[in-house]
């Protein structure tokens, strides 16, 4: 019987159709609780014919531990740095993903965190609900600047709800869309640098590469204006952690809203978690029901595709379809 590891946990929380569709094709499932380190993904490689993972650590390590067996590594979600690409695309593993399943719920997210920030909600409904009637001031976004780094899937909704807003958009990306951005009032950078000098706020959607590494470390954040927010539904190592706690604490920004750490769980010392002006959320940007079924079904059918010797419907590196895999019983 195939053998295939499941270890996303809104895969498993959330019920739906992905369940039945995965079911039906009498897989033996190994369920984790992920994202797993690269020491369980040893631990459990070898005996797999199949990962279907979120951000688990799937290192060229495991890759190596996990064949000859191992036919598919099917990401659960479009983030697949976590991934050792190169060496899985060398030992012949196709690594497929699930683009445009969530970039409608991140921009959803990202705007949650900006107006829990502007409006302090949460300090607002923690105070009433203990009792207390603290009525704090807050700010309005409407004609601010904001700055979107990464004008991708996420990016672009990101844009369209600061439109609804009211607010000034100005974005980077390396591929530009003339189209949308004339469509949707997009002022077009030139470099990070300008796009994120004067921006009320800062918001990051791009992938972690070496490039985008601590992008915004202690010599980005001293040219953003000061009071600015920034916000990350990407990828926590985009941010240098002590230079953001360092700069939130002096108050040269305004406040920090992410749904992404470096470390996840963080541990219960980080000093983000208890720097002034910051709204931390636990990596759910894109865990909604509706969300969740795009996704996990586009992971199951890249699975089952793959599995049966067939394109799946989106593939992330050129590695070759193998051979249908057959149960034996």
């Amino acid at each position: 019987m195939l053998r295939v590891l499941v270890s996303t946990t809104s895969f498993q929380d959330t019920p739906g159709e992905h369940h039945k569709l995965l079911a039906d094709e009498g897989y033996e499932l190994v369920c984790e609780r992920g994202p797993l380190s690269e020491e369980r993904m040893l631990e459990l490689a070898g005996d797999l014919d199949a990962f279907l993972c979120g951000d688990d650590s799937i290192t060229a390590g495991v890759i190596d531990k996990a064949l000859p067996r191992l036919k598919v590594i099917a990401k659960y979600g479009i983030g697949i740095d976590k991934i050792d690409m190169e060496h899985a695309t060398a030992k012949g593993i196709p690594v497929t993903f699930c683009p445009g399943v969530n970039h409608t719920t991140v921009a959803e997210h990202t705007f949650a965190l900006l107006l829990a920030l502007v409006r302090n909600l949460v300090e607002e409904a923690n105070v009433t609900r203990s009792g207390e009637w603290k009525r704090i001031t807050g700010n309005e976004i409407m004609g601010k600047t904001i700055a979107i780094v990464g004008l991708g899937r996420i990016g672009k909704e990101v844009a369209i709800r600061a439109n609804a807003f009211g607010m000034e958009v100005k974005a980077f990306d390396l591929y530009w869309d003339e189209e949308f951005a004339d469509a949707h009032k997009v002022k077009r950078c030139s470099s990070l640098g300008e796009t994120m000098a004067d921006a009320d706020v800062v918001s990051l959607h791009v992938n972690l590469t070496s490039e985008t590494r601590y992008m915004l470390n202690a010599q980005s954040i001293a040219t953003l204006k000061d009071g600015a927010i920034v916000l990350n539904c990407a990828r926590g190592e985009l941010v240098d952690s002590s230079a953001m706690v360092e700069a939130l604490e002096s108050g040269k920004l305004g406040g920090y809203g992410t749904d992404v750490m470096e470390e996840e769980p963080p541990a219960s010392d980080h000093p983000l978690l208890s720097a002034p002006n910051t709204v931390i959320t636990p990596h759910i940007g894109s865990r909604t029901y509706e969300s969740v079924q795009r996704q996990a079904g586009m992971a199951v059918r890249n699975l089952i595709h793959v599995l049966k010797g067939e394109k799946p419907l989106a593939q992330a590196n050129d590695a070759p379809i193998p051979s249908p895999v057959t149960l034996v019983n």
